[in-house]
């Protein structure tokens, strides 16, 4: 594994306020790594840190190998930002856009035709529309056409913010398809979203800020299993005797509950902290039950994030 982003107590201060306070964050290539948080809590100024926007008042970032600060160029040649906001020149069409962009990124001409060319049409814009203004374009539109920039320019990091709002759910699923494409190509992603369960459906880990400090990093198992206790939800339902002590006995489960008997069948939750749905299928038939059901469940991140914040609300 390669490491492509690496931050180490990196700090920012506004006066006294502190934006971001002590970050260690350490991304790899081909990563999707996903930024949650409220608004103030730190997203933001992390990501103007890592593309040298502004200059951290400790601490150590690292961007592919350098140093945001002090070779921002360096930088901004192989990393790609995305804003909720894309700025074109609205009166050129989509081609003189990305054109103007390649020639900025001194692509020479052959090249920056044939990646212009596969570029669109990876985003899916008609021939229709390239040949119009993009002010006539609509927000989906727009975004298309931004992450097709960061494809002609072959940015080997993204970072998008807020990349599906105001898209349609159609078109939200379309956007992280294409974001998600990505990794295969081995291009690391870092995505600052509010939409909690576009974030689980796409993000490989990710990282809670609060007050400027990241306080949960990981997979949504493992944040769910420190948060609440569990990180998946075993539904079974069984006729036959119950046998919810057995499932207590079995490696890594949290909790069990039973409910009463109808006719004879019992339903089961099985909170645990790994998937235990052999274990627990086995442990029915062992102990003379017939399994009729069983269902898993994991934790959403949204489950995750209420609970987080209930919790410190109840500290508060």
């Amino acid at each position: 594994m390669e490491t492509v982003i690496e931050t180490k107590g990196l700090s920012k201060r506004y006066g006294t306020k502190v934006a971001v306070d002590n970050l260690d964050l350490t991304i790899q290539r081909g990563e999707v790594f996903g930024l949650l948080g409220p608004n103030g809590s730190g997203k933001t100024t992390t990501i103007l840190m890592l593309l040298g926007l502004t200059e951290p008042t400790s601490g150590r970032v690292r961007v592919l190998g350098y140093d945001p600060t002090r070779e921002p160029l360096k930088v901004k040649a192989r990393v790609g930002y995305l804003p909720d906001q894309v700025g074109f020149y609205d009166e050129l069409t989509a081609r003189e856009n990305l054109r103007y962009i390649a020639r900025l990124n001194r692509i020479p001409y052959k090249e920056m035709e044939r990646r212009i060319e596969a570029a669109l049409q990876r985003m899916g814009l008609s021939e229709e529309a390239l040949r119009r203004p993009v002010r006539t374009f609509s927000h989906g539109m727009r975004q298309r056409l931004g992450l097709a920039e960061l494809l002609v320019k072959r940015a080997e990091i993204i970072i998008l913010d807020e990349p599906t709002l105001g898209l349609d759910p159609e078109a939200a699923r379309e956007f992280l398809k294409l974001i998600r494409g990505l990794k295969d190509e081995g291009v690391t992603v870092l995505l600052s979203s509010h939409l909690l369960h576009q974030v689980q459906a796409i993000c490989d880990r990710v990282g809670l800020f609060h007050q400027g400090r990241m306080v949960l990093e990981g997979t949504v198992p493992d944040l769910a299993q420190r948060v609440l206790g569990g990180a998946y939800n075993i539904r079974l339902e069984a006729s036959g005797p119950n046998i919810s002590k057995c499932f207590d006995e079995l490696a890594g489960v949290v909790r069990v509950q039973a409910s009463n008997s109808h006719n004879g069948v019992y339903r089961y939750l099985v909170e645990a902290q790994h998937d235990v749905r052999g274990e627990a299928a086995r442990a029915v038939v062992a102990n003379g039950g017939t399994l009729l059901s069983l269902d898993l469940e994991q934790p959403s991140l949204d489950e995750v994030y209420a609970h987080y914040f209930k919790e410190v609300a109840h500290a508060a």
